[in-house]
């Protein structure tokens, strides 16, 4: 039986990168009994590499485990960005036990980020041949067990090396995020979805703020990585029942309980050494220096990350220096983050979903069927990029001691709404503008990227603020901000065009043509 292959390659979130497979590749079952006759998947199901029929479809799986899957994988992504967050409120207390500077600091807080980076490169390898739900439930307990190790830490050094571990360990977590929402969830409700995933980051890393301040008042820094500890644990309960959601593993356990010998094509991320560092490591960094798409999607998200993450650092600084605000003001203050994620999810999917409606009026009155764009998914980025560059200099004039707090503070709701909108926006529209494993490539680069940047620019924020002032700091980013906010327009105008002049495009389709036989025939996975 013929199945079309999820475009979605196992892959990233924060958010980071996620799994495509290429709807036109195959995945050929051949049970023992004469081979049932080859069955073309409608259009409905491209993106999926089940039938959409086919009773193990996740699809089709009751309500219930759709949205245990959802809830679960949100849990644990939420949990690896509050880690990274929850960090944040401890600086003084890590300053005053290690007998470290400011910046310095900051550095357990960037390498933890800088652990997440590599997942991007090796989680799609490995869940491919194990599938998501082992990938989960093995990465949450190893980043606990290096948190522990964060918080009995007696040397600075002992401090960041945990810290990293744990980045590298939780950051399959959300990586895996955007995989399992496409697996159980239609293609044509890939903003939607991505607006929910984007809120577990986001309200994770709110979280992490809001309570690490309240933690560390009572409990000192360690307890700002003993409540993390506590809280992965939690997740951990909620996800440890979670369904596999993988087709690619659904298919393989299926051949295993049934008796019934199966062949997949092969793992689209690579099967040898050189295959795989080909698709996650050598493409990745060519597309971000020669792939107009991904060079202009790539540096504006990293753009963004960067001064959403450097806030967690010179939010506390500016608020205590300018308004004398206490560890129980500032977090507080964080509550906006999630203000902001909330004002984007319902925006978002507004303006996704508003346009759909209307199509299908118009379908149902003209007799002809509603077509989908993919730069259509660039149109909440349009208005986030706005967003982005208004708030940045709102923010940046407005903290001044003569001026109400309350007004840098709805500035930064704004600000997040705004990234919000532009992450769901731009990252969907990296998801489906190249046939695989060149969306594992782009979504690997784009993630990777911003990753390494979020930890890099909290390292000199502090000494921005000093050389420049708070306001003409956080203006230098509202200039760029003001650059970048032409990147959705630009792909929403000229992306179409880009895609079909890529060189990875063309080449991946017309592997896609010559090797489809191929691929059936390959050998078991």
């Amino acid at each position: 039986m013929e199945q079309t292959m999820d475009m979605r390659a196992p892959h990233t979130h924060f958010d980071m990168s996620s799994e495509h497979h290429h709807p036109h590749s195959h995945t050929d079952m051949q049970p023992s009994t004469p081979p049932m006759p080859m069955e073309k998947a409608p259009p409905a199901s491209a993106g999926h590499n089940m039938h959409p029929d086919d009773p193990d479809n996740p699809q089709n799986a009751p309500l219930f485990h759709k949205i245990h899957a959802s809830l679960s994988s949100s849990a644990f992504a939420f949990m690896i960005l509050f880690g990274a967050t929850a960090y944040t409120s401890s600086l003084a207390g890590v300053q005053a036990r290690f007998s470290v500077s400011m910046t310095v600091s900051i550095l357990p807080f960037s390498l933890y980020f800088w652990g997440i980076a590599f997942a991007p490169i090796y989680t799609p390898h490995v869940s491919e041949r194990y599938g998501r739900r082992p990938v989960y439930l093995v990465s949450l307990p190893l980043f606990a067990i290096f948190i522990l190790g964060a918080s009995v830490s007696q040397s600075f050094a002992a401090l960041c090396i945990t810290r990293f571990l744990a980045g590298l360990a939780g950051g399959p977590c959300v990586v895996l995020i955007e995989g399992t929402f496409a697996d159980v969830w239609s293609a044509k409700t890939t903003v939607t979805y991505y607006v929910f995933l984007t809120c577990a980051s986001f309200v994770g890393a709110g979280a992490g703020a809001i309570v690490g301040n309240y933690i560390f008042v009572y409990g000192g820094w360690r307890w700002t990585q003993w409540i993390t500890l506590i809280m992965a644990i939690g997740a951990y309960l909620l996800g440890v029942s979670m369904p596999e959601t993988y087709p690619r593993e659904i298919l393989r356990a299926r051949a295993k309980r049934t008796k019934m010998p199966i062949k997949l094509a092969k793992a689209q991320s690579g099967v040898t050494l050189k295959e795989m560092a080909t698709h996650t490591l050598i493409n990745p960094v060519k597309m971000l220096v020669a792939e107009p798409i991904v060079i202009l999607a790539s540096w504006y998200v990293a753009f963004i990350f960067a001064v959403i993450f450097q806030f967690f650092i010179s939010i506390p600084v500016v608020l205590h220096l300018t308004y004398n605000f206490t560890p129980h003001q500032i977090a507080q203050a964080f509550t906006s983050a999630i203000i902001g994620t909330a004002l984007a999810a319902f925006t978002a999917t507004i303006i996704d979903l508003a346009p759909k409606l209307i199509r299908r009026e118009s379908c149902d009155m003209e007799g002809s069927p509603p077509m989908e764009v993919l730069e259509h998914r660039l149109r909440s980025g349009m208005l986030g990029g706005i967003l982005i560059t208004a708030s940045l200099f709102w923010i940046a004039w407005a903290a001044k001691p003569n001026i109400h707090y309350i007004a840098p503070i709805t500035g930064t709701a704004v600000f997040i709404w705004g990234c919000a909108l532009a992450l769901t926006s731009i990252i969907s529209y990296l998801f489906d503008a190249y046939p695989a494993p060149g969306t594992l490539a782009a979504l690997t680069a784009a993630a990777c990227f911003r990753i390494i940047l979020a930890g890099l620019i909290p390292l000199v924020i502090i000494q921005m603020i000093m050389g420049l002032t708070g306001a003409w700091a956080v203006s230098t980013f509202a200039f760029i901000g003001a650059v970048g906010m032409g990147v959705p327009w630009v792909l929403y105008f000229f992306g179409a065009g880009m895609r079909r002049r890529s060189v990875y495009a063309a080449r991946e389709m017309a592997e896609v043509g010559a090797g489809m036989g191929k691929e059936q025939m390959g050998g078991s996975v």
